[in-house]
């Protein structure tokens, strides 16, 4: 049985009766996410998103990426560093030891594309509310500056701490007859994004970024007011914005507070 202890924000050590394992933040992802509401709940490789994954200085050295500019994708081993709720914890005991200290997290989540209600085993789910706060991104390389990896696809909030980084295998890592259980009905869930006219607060790429973020509806799934007003903080705006059936229309475009 394992149990996270967090000694700083930069390491982490996972401790066993006779074993440990400490893990260093090697990087951190900057974007434009500052907070959790909008951020992609999958990678996704038409994401228009830039993030750049920068190295700490431990770690920022070139020959530890000797030889990355040939793979096209990448995978990021992260943590959830903003999990802080608490009403997700519950505590039980496992049925095979009933010796064994309480498990510190509730075996069963509510996957938001259900709505909120429907119950899940937290393995068959990619809740962050998990046992060991440890996320997983594939990632679309696009370019090295110097010490910095650019990269696009990405599903992570600002600042999050990057444990480590593999490079994405196609002859390994990706199953053409994959299932994707009850994730299936949902892949279409998509909005038509209409953005006022005229607006020139945006760059090109800002428009691009948020039309995305907002066509992969980041409302709950138990919300469906259509008079409902959602804001979202992104790149130092916040937008305001509406959804009606399948189209999401951008209200107001403002410098964020």
């Amino acid at each position: 049985m394992y149990f996270f202890c967090i000694f700083d924000k930069k390491s982490v050590i996972l401790c066993q009766i006779c074993a440990k394992m400490e893990l260093k933040v090697i990087a951190y992802a900057r974007n434009g996410h500052s907070d959790k509401f909008g951020i992609p709940r999958q990678s996704r490789e038409e994401s228009p998103i830039e993030t750049r994954i920068v190295f700490e200085p431990e770690f920022a050295i070139p020959e530890a990426l000797r030889g990355i500019e040939g793979f096209s994708h990448l995978w990021l081993i992260w943590g959830f560093s903003e999990n802080n709720s608490k009403q997700h914890l519950i505590s039980t005991k496992p049925a095979s030891n009933k010796d064994l200290p309480p498990i510190g997290f509730s075996p069963t989540v509510r996957p938001p594309r259900l709505g909120g209600n429907t119950r899940m085993g937290v393995f068959a789910t990619r809740s962050p509310f998990r046992p060991n706060p440890i996320g997983l991104s594939s990632v679309r390389l696009l370019r090295v500056e110097k010490n910095t990896l650019v990269v696009s696809g990405a599903d992570l909030l600002d600042g999050t701490p990057i444990y480590d980084i593999k490079p994405y295998l196609s002859f390994s890592d990706s199953h053409a007859d994959a299932q994707n259980g009850y994730a299936d009905a949902h892949i279409d869930d998509r909005l038509h994004v209409e953005m006022p006219a005229g607006e020139t607060k945006l760059t090109e790429q800002e428009k691009r970024d948020i039309a995305y973020i907002l066509s992969q509806d980041p409302r709950p799934g138990y919300q469906d007011d259509p008079d409902r007003a959602y804001k979202l903080d992104y790149a130092g705006y916040t937008v305001t914005f509406t959804v009606d059936g399948k189209t999401a229309y951008v209200q107001i475009i403002e410098t964020s507070k």
